[in-house]
């Protein structure tokens, strides 16, 4: 049972190949429905991991890795049909990028970052984002909202970036 949580983010990772495929073939509301699921089995297997005690480390990067590799693959595909300018699309793989470098020199020197508040509000609005762009599909009048919450949502995510730099330079001074 305590697997159940990186069997959640294993099958979110597996929703970024469906999530594409969809996008290929213009099935939008499939995608939007696909990225809600991946949203959802986000939040089920935090609150299993949470609630039960089944956090591990593997999972502590599993986790976040399947929820960057849903959100890049989303914006790629934006961008791919012009749904989405470059620099946005390129500034938030910049971000994700370093992320993720700095996330795998820090396990591997087995030191785990958790998520914190100013992250989860960046996820949120990112998530919000994408919804947005889904739906502006079939409901127009989103207008230019979604480009607006996703700048949002880019600088919350540079926040939370330095804010766990600075976190992790404190806790290496403090050792």
């Amino acid at each position: 049972m305590r697997h159940i949580p990186n069997i959640l983010s294993g099958l979110r990772i597996l929703m970024v190949g469906a999530f594409i495929y969809f996008f290929v073939n213009e099935q939008y509301l499939i995608c939007l429905i696909i990225y809600a699921a991946a949203f959802l089995t986000d939040l089920l297997d935090g609150y299993l991991a949470r609630r039960f005690g089944w956090t591990t480390d593997v999972g502590k990067v599993l986790d976040p890795l399947a929820d960057k590799l849903m959100l890049l693959t989303a914006l790629a595909c934006f961008y791919s049909v012009g749904w989405l300018p470059f620099y946005m699309v390129a500034i938030v793989f910049f971000k994700e990028l370093v992320m993720i470098i700095g996330g795998m020199l820090l396990f591997r020197k087995k030191i785990v970052v958790y998520a914190d508040w100013f992250g989860k509000i960046a996820a949120g609005l990112f998530n919000i984002s994408v919804a947005a762009t889904l739906l502006k599909n079939f409901w127009p009048q989103i207008g230019y909202w979604n480009l607006i919450i996703l700048a949002l949502a880019t600088i919350c995510a540079f926040i939370a970036l330095v804010h766990y730099a600075r976190k992790q330079a404190l806790n290496n001074r403090n050792k």
